[in-house]
């Protein structure tokens, strides 16, 4: 059954709604206290879109953290294990940030944007007032905030050229995660090699809300030879390509260990952070599961599950997966979740307890296309 979203004042709109209402928007949800949409109606199209051609996505609900001030680096190394030595202005790193138990309470993008200004491009929880609260339990000399800025993302096979016949060829030279402050007719920006999808993309942060309308309008405009067409965070692609989404994949006890981002904590820098001698215990300890790619029996899903679903061993429960959908490219059914080690190392005694029933399934390593 479908169900109405209310659109009201107490939830924040992002500068590109009414442009993504007009390219017709069917469904949305919230994150970070914002509309986030996550349809336009047509999945089929949308997925197709996204791994044979080029799409724009709305994802200004992908919030900046800003620390600004002397202490800003001092900061943003007390909230990350990762060790941010060699930081520079125009390239980016993935920074999980952990609390003192060493549970992940969010995963961002780490922007170095001036020589005193950091930003963090986080998924969904409110990172501004752990920062906050952090910096001033710490009488450090940085302002936390949230600017005013709003990313729209062009992914896709196709979004180098789209983003290309925008500001020029140097944008095929940025490095992952690379970026470059600049502007397009006036509207000022940052133009980021990212995205939540394994298909290539840009991301142009927005830096003034007011000019949203016009932005997408010049997006849409420079990428029509290419076919370009509105779509969301995809669902089926991230499950394909394994990307973590925070709070559907983890719960209030995940560590980094267990998302495979051991190349992310530097538990031996000289640097102190939040949560060290918890993680340095975690990890000595070793996990007891792991986040892990699911292939499942059974006739094609019709859509993605609403709830977790239990992931047995020989009966026996072994975990929970947090999101699955039918693959057109893996052509079978697919899923994401937490699974126990002994389970991932047995393999072939898992099942899934749906809501249609129990079907077999086999861990499998990402991605899975």
């Amino acid at each position: 059954m479908s169900l109405m979203l209310s659109v009201g004042a107490r939830v924040r709109k992002s500068p590109f709604f009414s442009s993504a209402r007009k390219a017709g928007l069917a469904a949305a949800s919230v994150y970070n206290h914002m509309y986030m949409p996550t349809s336009y109606g047509d999945p089929a199209a949308e997925y197709d879109r996204l791994v044979n051609g080029v799409a724009m996505w709305d994802v200004a609900v992908e919030r900046q953290v800003a620390l600004k001030g002397p202490d800003a680096l001092k900061l943003a190394r007390l909230l990350t294990p990762r060790n941010l030595d060699g930081l520079t202005i125009g390239q980016g790193k993935y920074v999980p940030i952990c609390n003192y138990d060493g549970v992940i309470i969010n995963d961002p993008v780490l922007l170095l944007v001036d020589d005193d200004e950091i930003w963090l491009s986080i998924a969904d929880s409110d990172i501004v007032l752990w920062a906050s609260a952090i910096a001033g339990a710490h009488k450090m000399n940085v302002r936390v905030f949230e600017p005013d800025v709003s990313p729209l993302a062009i992914q896709g096979p196709k979004s180098a050229d789209v983003v290309a016949a925008l500001f020029g060829d140097w944008v095929k030279e940025l490095r992952y995660f690379g970026f470059r402050v600049t502007e397009l007719q006036g509207i000022p920006l940052v133009v980021a090699r990212s995205g939540w999808s394994k298909q290539g993309g840009f991301e142009l942060y927005l830096r003034d809300g007011s000019r949203g309308a016009e932005l997408w309008d010049l997006v849409a405009k420079a990428g029509a030879a290419y076919g370009i067409g509105p779509g969301t965070p995809n669902y089926v692609e991230r499950l394909e390509s394994g990307l973590i989404s925070y709070g559907a994949d983890t719960d209030d006890r995940t560590n980094p260990f267990e998302l495979g981002m051991d190349n992310f904590i530097n538990l031996d820098q000289p640097h102190d952070f939040i949560g060290k001698p918890a993680l340095q215990a975690i990890k000595a300890a070793g996990v007891s599961r792991r986040f892990i790619g699911l292939l499942i029996d059974g006739a094609p899903f019709k859509g993605g599950n609403e709830h977790r679903w239990d992931v047995t061993l020989n009966g026996a429960y072994a975990g929970f997966a947090s999101a699955c959908a039918y693959s057109p490219r893996v052509q079978s059914n697919i899923g994401v979740g937490m699974v126990s080690t002994e389970a991932i190392a047995a393999s072939d005694g898992v099942a899934i307890v749906t809501d249609d029933g129990i079907l077999p399934a086999r861990t499998a390593s990402f991605p899975l296309i």
